[in-house]
């Protein structure tokens, strides 16, 4: 049994709880006593964080990351949900290696890994993936992505679409049309033109989104978009919700926060697929955040070992690692900026991507038997980021040595104690 005491929630009152057989086994308000158990004074409770677009890399690239280091990696960052997608070796395109991972996962017993299974074959857009058997097999595969590439092809797209609808699975589309972003290396705009690097033009992403917000309306399917950048993307999606089109999409946090001027100094620590965009687009970006027109926050976890990051510009990978500092930076652009409240964030990085996935054990609100999934937060808390203190095994994080709001302290997942004091404690490998 695991007891917390005088945990704050979200309506800013205090309760004590009990957690037995991975469930809160009693709720009350807080007697105020401290008793054996976890002190929760000045501290907020809230669900676990759910991960809907997390690249963990195993099988194929263990040198970048495993599911082993990027469960640690989540749990460091008060996520109990991750979802891994499907750009491994081989790829995540059979109901083998969705089941491999998923195994994995459990061999990890720090947070739920849920394998997302590729589109197409090999990620070349050509042929469909075995969507259904990997529907249909243990790892229960509800989305569906090529992740790293998109599903250019406008037929291919429709059939996916049209497949998944038959068990209610949904595709997340990475939005970038392939011939408008040839050798395209940062955000198309001034300081591309400025120090002469390939660009990548917003309409780029935005001419995707249309067309599959057209298709899903077409055939009535699920659309999620995967790393909005663009303010005229945020459009196209409020668009779609007022027509009743069943479309989701998701913001990375660097996309909140960090602009296309960084890549002045050609560090390639902020070479991202999509790039990093305008400051107008990030403005755009967090009101969009904050409406709930894009409907949640995914880290887009990128690990990459050092050699591909420690080397020119053009030649460096694209991608940053994110879940450890996911929460941190949401808490600075949307809590601090009082764009969100915390009611707000829970729903952007818990409900609703538990809702969108169908995770039905994770994103719940707190009740007696409700699954025990959540983490304790020092609001009033700082932390500085280091690369060599991240727990995944990859450092290549943009916001290093920055000083971030909130401190996640605890976790606790499936009911065990996973997290305790900022250090991992559980787990199956101790």
């Amino acid at each position: 049994m695991i007891k917390i005491n005088n945990a704050k929630l979200t309506d800013n009152s205090l309760v004590d709880l009990e957690i037995n057989n991975g469930v809160i086994s009693k709720l009350s308000k807080s007697s105020g006593k401290q008793t054996d158990g976890i002190d929760a004074t000045g501290k907020l409770l809230l669900p676990g964080l759910v991960d809907l677009h997390t690249h963990l890399r195993e099988p194929g690239r263990e040198d970048s990351e495993t599911v082993l280091t990027g469960s640690q990696a989540a749990v460091a960052g008060g996520y109990t949900a991750i979802s891994s997608m499907a750009n491994t070796n081989p790829v995540a395109d059979t109901a083998g290696v969705v089941e491999q991972i998923y195994r994995l996962g459990k061999e990890a017993g720090l947070c739920d890994v849920n394998p997302i299974g590729a589109v197409t074959k090999g990620l070349n857009g050509e042929q469909l993936a075995e969507l259904g058997a990997m529907a249909d097999s243990i790892a229960g595969v509800r989305i569906f992505s090529d992740d790293g590439k998109c599903v250019s092809d406008p037929l291919i797209m429709r059939r996916a679409l049209e497949y998944v609808k038959t068990f209610n699975g949904i595709i997340a589309q990475h939005a970038q049309e392939p011939r408008l972003t040839i050798n395209a290396q940062m955000n198309e705009g001034s300081v591309s033109a400025r120090i002469g690097l390939p660009g990548w033009p917003a309409i780029a992403e935005e001419a995707i989104i249309a067309r599959d917000i057209l298709l899903a309306e077409h055939v009535q399917s699920r659309l999620h978009i995967c790393h909005l950048t663009t303010a005229g993307g945020v459009e196209l999606v409020r668009w779609a919700k007022q027509r009743g089109i069943q479309v989701t999409a998701e913001v990375t946090p660097h996309h909140l926060l960090l602009t296309d001027d960084l890549v002045e100094n050609y560090d390639p620590i902020y070479k991202v697929n999509p790039p990093l965009r305008t400051q107008k687009d990030v403005m755009a970006l967090r009101e969009g955040l904050a409406e709930g027109i894009i409907d949640i926050v995914a880290t887009d976890h990128a690990p990459h070992p050092a050699e591909d990051k420690d080397c020119e510009w053009q030649a460096a990978a694209f991608g940053m690692v994110g879940l450890e500092t996911a929460f941190s930076v949401v808490v600075k652009t949307m809590i601090e900026s009082k764009l969100m409240s915390w009611t707000d964030l829970v729903d952007r990085m818990s409900i609703k991507p538990a809702q969108i996935a169908g995770y039905k054990q994770q994103g719940q609100v707190f009740a007696e038997n409700s699954p025990a999934n959540l983490i304790l937060v020092d609001t009033a808390g700082s932390w500085q980021v280091e690369r060599n203190n991240l727990k995944s095994k990859s450092k290549n994080t943009p916001f290093e040595g920055m000083n971030l709001p909130a401190v996640i302290s605890d976790v606790i997942y499936n009911g065990k104690l996973v997290l305790s004091n900022r250090a991992i404690v559980n787990g199956n490998h101790g």
